[in-house]
């Protein structure tokens, strides 16, 4: 079996890996931070826990098809809008439940939104057959859900936990329209709704791959019928319990870790990869090099090609976050677990971070509060509280104002708007864009890596071959992108190309040369 290096150890790197291992490769993971789990982590300061990651768990039969074991709760309010004219939209697992709050809310739209929730369907049914399932050249991996939402594999095994139990899913010749191809998120939203707030709300999905919706594609819009097919979720102890489960199943797998390790060059001749090096000058040899890590940083850094940097510099960079720790005093009547406080300008909002590329004036704030479902993530009486701020990428020293003084501009509209926090807080951490880039090495501190500008934006993307042979990527900047689920789908198809480019017979060039 070959050699495998797996340079960073996001989650999409750790199920290339656990699944390579299971396939009987030699897989060692090297991890420049001191932990796995990549942007899968948690803020602690006086008995407070802060997701400063993912939030919400959309699609978990992806992990418990690899038989990682996960403690879930799911969520019956998935989210509750608040509009800047102070109606409030709650949205639910059940599809039913939630067109009647939409009519609720807005007269009429609930058969609307009955229409966008099954386009939804259809577009999610389209991409699980096509650009789920493999690279743009074709399916390699069994579609990882079946329509609804339900994941198609088992516990033991399946598609989602090794090679295909079935064929291969074949396009079908309408699987290009049922996308809708050509037309943006913001568009999809017009064409069914006539009510502003739910056009914004529509577009709100758009964020999920840190972009415009004025500029992404449609297809972002399949989302919904995911988040109402399979339902949201919570890991009980927060969702970095997930990053952990998935360590001790790579430990099962015999996959060997090094943290506190970096990698500073791939190494490579004009055909194929032969290993890397580390910081400290160690030569590792390898058949396969598996780069879980920035696509920038891959062509800019770590194997220079300059024409497939201007490629990702052509996309743009997707939106970064600004996140606010806040330690609050008491419980607040009420809260769901996650929560938006819409703008009252949408496309001036997105004007700020993508076109004149400072923070927004008039900021849409996510609210995370995990104490309103598991009392271990702040002490007694008190809740912490994780906002999320979608600004531009780059250096938070050209803001107009310093993160401190934007800060303060955020909990003022966030008081204006039904969440006054004074006199409430125990303290308050931020998180800048600095932060995101100089701890993950993302490009400008962006979430997403490229941008979804424009309607054929996810065809644009990095793949998952390199330009060398037994090179591959993973993450989220790289096809299909990011959030858990797909950074998922992404190891699955990396490991299945790899499968199919290096039979068993594959032989190993030793472990270290220095």
């Amino acid at each position: 079996m070959a050699e495998v290096i797996v340079v960073g150890g996001g989650v999409g790197g750790m199920v290339a890996a656990l699944l390579l291992a299971r396939d009987g490769h030699d897989v060692r993971i090297h991890e420049r931070l001191p932990r796995l789990g990549g942007k899968l982590a948690e803020h602690r300061r006086d008995g407070f826990t802060f997701s400063i990651g993912p939030s919400l768990l959309t699609l978990p039969g992806l992990f418990l098809d690899l038989g990682v074991p996960l403690d879930l709760l799911e969520l019956d309010e998935l989210c509750r809008y608040r509009f800047a004219d102070g109606s409030t939209l709650a949205t639910y697992r059940d599809p039913g439940r939630t067109a009647e709050a939409v009519d609720r809310l807005a007269p009429g739209e609930g058969r609307g939104w009955r229409a966008f929730h099954r386009w939804a369907e259809r577009c999610l049914d389209a991409s699980t057959r096509t650009f789920f399932a493999g690279p743009l050249s074709g399916p390699v991996v069994e579609p990882p859900f079946r329509p609804g939402g339900r994941p198609s594999g088992g516990p033991s095994g399946g598609p989602a936990g090794g090679r295909p139990g079935r064929p291969l899913p074949r396009p079908r010749p309408g699987d290009l329209l049922a996308v809708a191809p050509g037309r943006t998120l913001h568009g999809l939203a017009c064409r069914f709704f006539r009510d502003p707030r739910l056009r914004q709300y529509a577009g709100r999905y758009a964020t999920y791959a840190g972009s415009n919706p004025y500029r992404a594609p449609a297809a972002l819009g399949c989302v919904p019928a995911i988040e109402h097919g399979d339902g949201g979720w919570y890991v009980r102890g927060g969702l970095p319990r997930l990053a952990e489960a998935l360590a001790a199943s790579l430990d099962k797998a015999g996959v060997e870790v090094r943290l506190e390790t970096e990698i500073t060059e791939i190494l490579a001749d004009a055909e194929r990869v032969v290993g890397v090096r580390t910081a400290p000058g160690e030569v590792v040899r390898a058949d396969i090099v598996i780069v879980n890590a920035d696509a920038a940083a891959l062509y800019g850094r770590l194997l220079p090609d300059r024409t497939r940097l201007r490629r990702i510099a052509r996309l743009g960079l997707s939106s970064s976050a600004f996140l606010m720790l806040a330690a609050v005093e008491g419980r607040t009547e009420g809260l769901p677990h996650h929560s938006v406080v819409f703008s009252a300008d949408y496309r001036r909002e997105f004007g700020d971070i993508f076109e004149r590329r400072r923070p927004p004036e008039d900021p849409t704030v996510y609210i995370g509060c995990p104490a309103v479902t598991d009392d271990t993530q702040a002490p007694p009486g008190a809740e912490s509280w994780s906002m999320l701020v979608n600004v531009p990428a780059g250096d938070p020293a050209r803001w107009p104002r310093p993160p401190e003084a934007y800060a303060e501009l955020v909990l003022e509209r966030l008081a204006s708007r039904g969440h006054d926090l004074s006199g409430r807080l125990r303290f308050l951490d931020l998180l800048t864009p600095a932060d995101l880039r100089d701890r993950y090495g993302a490009w400008g501190g962006a979430i997403y890596g490229g941008a979804y500008g424009g309607p054929f934006a996810p065809f644009r993307r990095p793949g998952n071959r390199g330009p060398r042979r037994g090179l591959y990527l993973v993450g989220g900047s790289v096809h299909p992108g990011g959030g858990l689920p797909l950074v998922a789908m992404g190891g699955r198809i990396v490991a299945a190309l790899v499968r199919g480019d290096f039979p068993r017979s594959a032989r190993h060039p030793g472990k270290a040369a220095r």
